[in-house]
């Protein structure tokens, strides 16, 4: 039987804090450490992005820990800093400056005319995904039609090798 309990916000700004930088802690490390349900802390997840706040995704990959939303924030947020005001902020959120510079560069470079938007290439590239996926499925099909040939023909010299060419009579 599960309970239905109730927790304060400061509480639930505790836990969220834990999931970001410095501690970086995993949704399921937080759920056992605190016994809380895993989905009721990414109920919390979805509520504070929706109100803004920035949460990174548990991705080890650098590349993937951001979503696109949150990278935009980020651009924004950081867009008039100095470089020490720019230091802080990336100590603070767990990223590198260098990683913000890219993003800034991706997004003036989707906005820009002569470049296609970035959904668009990702659309292209998922299209593509699916002809390779069709046409490795038509090559393992092909291989296996070769393959049951080429037993069939080893199987008739044998059987004539045995029994002779029925040719021949």
């Amino acid at each position: 039987m599960t309970k239905n309990r109730k927790y304060d916000k400061k509480y639930k700004e505790e836990i969220l804090k834990q999931l970001s930088p410095p501690e970086n802690k995993s949704v399921a490390e937080l759920s056992n450490k605190e016994g809380i349900s895993s989905n009721t802390i990414y109920g919390w997840i979805k509520q504070a992005r929706n109100s803004g706040g920035l949460i990174p995704n548990n991705n080890k990959n650098r590349e993937k820990k951001w979503r696109k939303e949150d990278k935009l924030k980020i651009i924004i947020e950081s867009y008039s800093m100095n470089v020490e005001e720019l230091s802080r902020y990336c100590r603070e959120k767990g990223l590198y400056a260098s990683d913000i510079a890219k993003w800034k560069k991706l997004l003036e470079l989707s906005l820009s005319d002569g470049n296609r938007p970035t959904d668009e290439i990702e659309d292209e590239l998922n299209n593509e995904k699916s002809k390779v996926k069709e046409l490795e499925k038509d090559l393992r099909r092909k291989e296996k039609a070769l393959a049951e040939t080429a037993a069939l023909l080893v199987l008739r010299k044998k059987a004539n090798a045995i029994w002779g060419d029925p040719e021949d009579e």
